[in-house]
């Protein structure tokens, strides 16, 4: 029997290229894992067209709920974004991939893993670092880096597979190259190549529509949250998945979540992509307006430097290491009483504010207002300020003198 290669398979033209590639080259058999996180129709005809390809076996995985609960919400608790503007969409999703890889890899007892990410993107990193990390033992296949793939566009790929029988409805014409999922999809290529250029989003937007053609008439929502994790939206009990397809229908509607970034990749290089992210925007910022009443001060700062770690690891593919579990841990010790009811208005790309409750806000009316109360005197903001800034004075006292000194 042959020795097995599991391929991390999308059905594209790239994956499907490399299934007659990984057979020429390494005599394997092929077995093709698909893996299911919310990319809709993507996923059609799938089965027909890995077996037409030369691949023995197909698996296609639903870790739709399991990407949401174990991976989504974990970022969204610590608040993880990017250079502050990307939401991890396609960063949170490899790690949740490559686990199932591994599973039937196993499974099916293969000596390799492949992929089809390029040597220029973070996608190998993540892929890479995710499979070494739970399956050392395997062989990982990243033809993009292989002296034995000569292909080079489009063009050539489409001549490759027909010269290998394999007939396909492909189309050498470029557009931009995408990444989608249940939180969100990226777009790269094409006019967003040269940042001098205004991105074309009639033509570019998938999930919603600009704010310009959003509704001229704003939409309130209200959400609750239990500990952190997302519960309900508009007084509908739904699991952390449906929320978030609902937030994705009203976020694109209005015109939320969509950002215009040139980031830093792993690799070293700057790269333009547009990402739309409608409802994982909402749920973001509906989560953040419920920390402000519940969270302390310090906890809050420090939970800022964690979102921050937090966001980097995901994003270097570190998802499967003691650092990640160790901010994570320190996120969920904060998310306890992050519980309570949001409301906002969503209008032409924005997320207004329109009132929090929780049991355990920290907000104190009496406290707030300028009235004085039993809790608060006036008074006692004058020793606090001058305790508070005796560091201040003692160095201007000590600057006063040596100036003296030096002037005699």
């Amino acid at each position: 029997m042959k020795e097995k290669v599991v391929l991390a398979y999308s059905g594209g033209l790239d994956t499907t290229a490399i299934i007659p590639w990984l057979k020429e080259n390494y005599d394997y058999d092929v077995i093709c894992c698909c893996v299911d996180c919310g990319q809709g129709e993507e996923l059609d005809g799938l089965e027909e067209r890995a077996k037409l390809s030369g691949a023995s076996k197909l698996y296609i995985e639903d870790i739709v709920d399991e990407f949401c609960d174990d991976y989504i919400v974990p970022c969204v608790q610590a608040d993880a974004v990017y250079e502050n503007k990307y939401l991890l969409g396609t960063s949170m999703a490899r790690p949740g991939i490559a686990k199932k890889l591994v599973e039937i890899a196993r499974k099916e007892g293969a000596v390799a893993i492949c992929h089809g990410a390029t040597g220029k993107g973070n996608d190998q990193i993540r892929f890479e670092l995710a499979i070494k990390a739970l399956a050392p033992d395997v062989k990982i296949i990243a033809p993009w880096r292989n002296d034995k793939w000569n292909m080079q566009s489009r063009e050539d790929e489409i001549a490759y597979c027909k010269a290998h029988g394999i007939d396909l409805p492909f189309s050498a014409d470029s557009s931009y190259s995408r990444d989608r999922n249940l939180w969100h999809i990226s777009h790269e290529g094409l006019e967003l190549e040269d940042p001098s250029l205004e991105p074309n989003y009639d033509h570019l937007l998938v999930l919603g529509v600009s704010p310009e053609k959003a509704p001229d008439e704003g939409e309130y929502v209200t959400m609750t949250f239990e500990a952190g994790v997302p519960t309900s939206v508009n007084g509908k009990k739904m699991k952390v998945s449906d929320i978030i397809r609902e937030l994705n229908t009203l976020g694109g509607k209005h015109g939320i979540g969509i950002i215009d970034i040139v980031e830093n990749r792993v690799v070293g290089m700057k790269s333009r992509g547009v990402y739309e992210t409608p409802g994982g925007t909402i749920l973001m910022e509906a989560h953040r307006q419920l920390e402000e009443l519940v969270l302390d001060r310090d906890t809050m700062n420090a939970k800022k430097d964690m979102g921050n770690k937090m966001a980097q690891l995901v994003y270097e593919g570190k998802w499967f290491t003691p650092l990640r579990e160790a901010v994570q841990a320190f996120v969920e010790s904060t998310q306890k009483y992050v519980t309570g009811e949001v409301k906002f208005k969503l209008y032409k790309g924005n997320i207004i504010k329109a009132g929090t409750t929780s049991p355990y806000s920290l907000y104190s009316e009496s406290l707030a207002s300028f009235t004085t109360g039993d809790l608060y005197d006036h008074h006692d903001a004058e020793g606090f300020i001058t305790l508070f800034g005796l560091p201040l004075k003692v160095r201007a006292m000590k600057m006063l003198e040596l100036d003296k000194t030096n002037k005699k």
